[in-house]
């Protein structure tokens, strides 16, 4: 991890999806800094509301934490905004897949129309300072790797242009009302909390339950793994820094490494081979990502320090534990696993 700012200039920080998988590592990240943090979720039905509740259980500890439970498309957000500093914009509706469905309005209510709202929010605070989480799914399928940052958008999936506009609304409400914003494209985030769609996730289930791992595509698939605890090293210094300001910035995890070849490695980490069943591809998945980031060095000092093979491990052993607690707790078991 690289250091951040000696004295961190926030007192206060909103934290929007404070329950989802990466707002709630950034959450505790925060608290145990000293800093307050009111973080909102609407517990939307995109995966189970005990999952989400879970992922909390850490922050409900600090007195410093306050949990708005508010619709960010219709709910009062002007309070919410002039009480903090910062504004961590995590929430959103999730998942390239799923936004092919009759989902879809779901995704523009909660992608686009939420970050409108939010932004109209800032209107008369403008030296608040906005971190948007936005994704490599805008890239589509990228004509050069590492891809940088200038390389022309062309999202492949509904998810990735709501992920666009959103980017594009954060330009819109700068150029025109001066509202510090950075924001920061993910790529292929992971790490323990992971929601239960996500490929790694998956993976480690099922080897714990000696399943056959499924995957779209034929696995030589490429993409930049990034580690969660380093995501939450980028938003941070994206908040603290005045070099971010008003930029789009990469944030990867520094290799391309094949879904086959992570297959292989968390049948070590499991202690067996894994059984693997291949099927289509689905719509509006890429073939590669790898991510430059240059940019993120120059501007926020960030470099990827978790390896594959730990960060993996830790999500694995994340499973573990669940598990454990469930064999426990019949209760616990009904609740979040199911």
């Amino acid at each position: 991890m690289v250091s951040l700012s000696v004295t961190l200039p926030i007192r206060r920080a909103l934290v929007t999806g404070c329950a989802g998988f990466i707002g709630s590592h950034l959450t505790e990240s925060l608290l145990g800094d000293g800093i307050e943090v009111l973080g909102v979720d609407c517990f939307n039905n995109n995966y189970g509301r005990a999952d989400k509740l879970s992922n909390l259980a850490h922050a409900q500890a600090w007195p410093a934490f306050q949990f708005v439970p508010v619709d960010l498309a219709t709910g009062d957000l002007r309070p919410l905004v002039d009480e903090c500093d910062v504004v961590f914009h995590l929430a959103a509706e999730p998942g390239v897949r799923a936004s092919w469905s009759d989902r879809f309005e779901f995704y523009v209510r909660n992608n686009v129309l939420a970050t409108h709202h939010l932004l109209q929010a800032f209107l008369g605070a403008p030296a608040r300072r906005l971190v948007f989480a936005s994704s490599s799914s805008i890239y589509g399928q990228a004509e050069i790797f590492p891809t940088v940052e200038t390389a022309l958008p062309r999202p492949v999936s509904p998810y990735g242009v709501t992920k666009l506009t959103g980017e594009q609304l954060c330009q819109a409400y700068r150029e025109n009302h001066g509202i510090e914003f950075a924001a920061l494209r993910f790529f292929s985030v992971y790490g323990p909390r992971q929601r239960p769609d996500m490929a790694f996730r998956r993976f480690c289930e099922a080897a714990l339950s000696d399943e056959e791992i499924t995957i779209f595509g034929d696995g030589l698939q490429t993409r930049d793994f990034t580690y969660v605890a380093d995501i939450v090293t980028a938003l941070r210094e994206a908040a603290v820094s005045h070099k971010p300001v008003g930029r789009i910035i990469n944030i990867g995890g520094g290799s391309r490494v094949s879904l086959a070849s992570a297959v292989d490695l968390l049948g070590g980490i499991h202690g067996a081979p894994l059984s693997v069943r291949y099927v289509e591809r689905q719509k509006g998945d890429v073939r590669d990502t790898g991510a430059d980031t240059t940019l993120a060095g120059e501007l926020l000092a960030f470099s990827s320090n978790t390896t594959l093979a730990d960060g993996l491990a830790a999500e694995y052993q994340w499973c573990l534990e669940r598990r454990t607690l469930a064999a426990a707790s019949p209760l616990w078991r009904a609740a979040v696993l199911h």
